[in-house]
Parts: structure tokens; C-alpha cells; sequence
């Protein structure tokens, strides 16, 4: 095999795919990267055997071939070529040449064949879904997943697929995040997966402002098609919670906040936050707002805001996390949120959009 393509271009593809690569890999071919001819293009890809991604790149093909390459020495070396133009030449042995004429690298891969083979989706039906859009519901949902592997289950987001309406779901127990989408198509039948978060983090970090991604199901894997990269993951085995039970019903007693004064009142009150003293308190006056912080041996803090509201006066206490994790991901400039007893769950609620957070005890 033998290229030749700019610098950036193949560096830009190496740090696409290397990015599933886990750093205490058992097999030693899963921590190198499959390089192999495609026609006029270059195919790269990677997997730590959960998930895989491989990507495109147009080159000029010199000589047809396969090989992996170790992924991390790899990527540094092309990272610090002196120059644009790179040559890689393999030859007998899986011995790989990087030349950029004046500078020249020798490092051994190992052959094609040992390299896992990701599975392949035929005649499987292709649900088209808008990237932004799809960018958009995964800020909402994916910072309420949980990292708790004895639930394992929850380590991921739901997508429900109904007709033409696409529904995401994340909780971690103390915190629910639900968001729909409007699909382009109505599906043939009623879909609900769990994608694994670490499947969820390659997909918005490869996700575009236009275009469509292409989803395709298959036996317990999934799989992305966003044009440059493919994505295939497998999938969480088992039962989503059920979501509905949890997501009280609309509630008149409400506050109304300019958005970015809520969250920096929240971040301000937070900077006096321990491991042992969380909760950030929120007192709920008529047409006012009073956000605070006390913790012992530390400091205290106070700060009014300007809100409206009707309800009844209450005291509740908050993760501060929990606030500023939707605050910061919501797109409008006003922010709702519904409280109706100090020892009920606060909800969040916007346009396809609903945010359930339990609250925290005061000490």
C-alpha cells in the first residue's frame, strides 16, 4: 500500500477514530488503527470492540493495500511532521514508511487480517434524523446519564422512536431529562434502544449543523452513517425505566427568571459548595428570588433576583450541578421552573422539553 495526502487531512481522520481507543487495551490490535484502500479514498478505522467508527478521506492512491498502524504513535508522529505533504508507504512485514522527503519514520504495524470486523447492516431500514436537531436533544439529555456501573442499565439514553417523533431519555436516579424530536418519516414500527454513553459522546462529537445522520438497527447494535464517519455501537441490554411515572403533571405554581441570571447566581452560590454541603438554597418570594450559600467553616453568600412569581413562599435546597447542567444547555432566554413543596422535585419545563431534579436536604 501506498498514499500520499496533507498532513491535516490525515490527521484530522486519525483524531476522528482514536478517540474510542481505550488506553489499557487486552488485545494489542485494538490499539492500533485499520488503514486500508477504498477506491481513491483511504478508510480508517477503530474499536475497542463496544463501539467502532471509521471514516473516508479522499487520497492519492499510489499502490493498494491494508495494514493497522498503532494508533497513538501514529497519530504524535503525523502531529509533528515539519511538513504538508506526507507519504505513507507500507512494505513487506507491515513495516510503515512515513516520508515527507526531508524527514522519515519507520514503525511496525501489524497485518490487516488480525483487525476485528465490524458488522454489517443490510436491507435493514435507514431512519433519517436532522444532526442539529439530533445535537441539540443529546445537550439536553446526555449530562443526566449515570456513570453508576451497578446500574447499568441507566448507563446510557434511551431513543424511543414512534412514528415520526423521536424521543430521548437520560436519568442517573436523581434527575430525568426527556426531549423530542420531529423526524422527516414515519418508521415502520416502534423502536426503543439504549445507546451507551461513550457511543453517545463520539456521536456529538462527529455531529454536524446540517444534514441528515443515517440510523440503522441491528441485531443489539446500532449503527451512525454521518456521511465523513460511520459509527457502531452496540447497545444496552434490558428494561428503561418507565419515565412517565416520574414526570409530574403541569403545575401553575411556577417562577419565570431570565436565564442567564439564574445561572450565574447559581454558579456564584456554588463556588461555596463541598463535598459534605451540596445544596445550594432557593427561596421563593412573590416576584423574587433569593439564591444562597452557607456552609460551615467555609463562607456564606446571598443574591436577590427579579422574578415572577405567584405561588406560595418556600424554602428548597438543590444540587447546584443539576441547575446549571440545563441552564446551560437551554436555547431560550427565559427559564420556568416549576416547584410546588420543598420536598418535591423542581421541574423544568420548554418546547418538547421536560426536566425532572429531586431536591436536597438543607443542613
Amino acid at each position: 500500500m501506498k498514499f500520499r495526502t496533507s498532513k491535516e487531512n490525515l490527521l484530522t481522520a486519525i483524531q476522528k477514530v482514536q478517540s474510542v481507543i481505550t488506553a489499557k487495551s487486552v488485545l494489542p490490535i485494538l490499539s492500533n488503527i485499520l488503514i486500508e484502500t477504498h477506491g481513491n479514498n483511504l478508510r480508517l478505522t477503530a474499536t475497542d470492540l463496544d463501539i467502532g467508527i471509521s471514516c473516508l478521506i479522499p487520497v492519492n492512491i499510489l499502490e493498494q493495500g491494508a495494514v493497522t498502524i498503532p494508533a497513538k504513535r501514529f497519530g504524535d508522529i503525523i502531529k509533528e511532521l515539519p511538513s504538508d505533504d506526507v507519504m505513507v508507504h507500507i512494505k513487506k512485514n507491515n513495516q510503515v514508511i512515513i516520508d515527507t522527503g526531508s524527514c522519515q519514520f519507520k514503525i511496525l504495524g501489524l497485518p490487516a487480517e488480525e483487525f476485528p470486523k465490524l458488522p454489517e447492516f443490510k436491507d435493514k431500514e435507514v431512519i433519517k434524523i436532522d444532526q442539529s436537531g439530533l445535537k441539540h436533544i443529546l445537550s439536553l439529555t446526555s449530562f443526566a446519564v449515570s456513570f453508576d456501573e451497578t446500574r447499568y442499565i441507566l448507563n446510557g439514553i434511551l431513543f424511543k422512536i414512534h412514528k415520526n417523533k423521536l424521543t430521548l431519555v437520560a436519568t442517573d436516579g436523581k434527575r430525568l431529562a426527556v426531549a423530542e424530536s420531529a423526524l422527516s418519516q414515519e418508521t415502520e414500527k416502534d423502536i426503543k434502544i439504549i445507546i451507551p454513553i461513550k457511543t453517545i459522546q463520539e456521536l456529538n462529537r462527529n455531529l454536524k449543523e446540517e444534514g441528515d445522520v443515517s440510523l440503522i438497527l441491528g441485531n443489539n447494535q446500532v449503527l451512525f452513517d454521518l456521511g465523513g464517519a460511520v459509527i457502531i455501537s452496540r447497545l444496552i441490554e434490558g428494561e428503561f425505566p418507565d419515565y412517565t411515572q416520574v414526570v409530574p403533571p403541569a403545575s401553575e405554581s411556577k417562577m419565570a427568571v431570565e436565564r442567564e441570571r439564574f445561572l450565574l447566581a447559581v454558579k456564584r452560590a456554588a463556588l461555596l459548595s463541598t463535598p459534605d454541603y451540596q445544596a445550594v438554597k432557593l427561596e421563593f418570594f412573590k416576584d423574587k428570588l433569593v439564591v444562597s450559600k452557607s456552609t460551615p467553616d467555609v463562607g456564606e453568600s446571598r443574591e436577590e433576583l427579579q422574578v415572577q412569581y405567584r405561588g406560595k413562599e418556600m424554602v428548597i435546597g438543590f444540587n447546584p450541578v443539576y441547575l446549571l447542567d440545563v441552564l446551560k444547555n437551554l436555547a431560550t432566554d427565559q427559564a420556568e421552573l416549576e416547584v410546588t413543596d420543598s420536598e418535591k422535585p423542581g421541574v423544568v419545563r420548554a418546547s418538547g422539553y421536560t426536566y425532572v431534579v429531586l431536591p436536597m436536604r438543607l443542613s
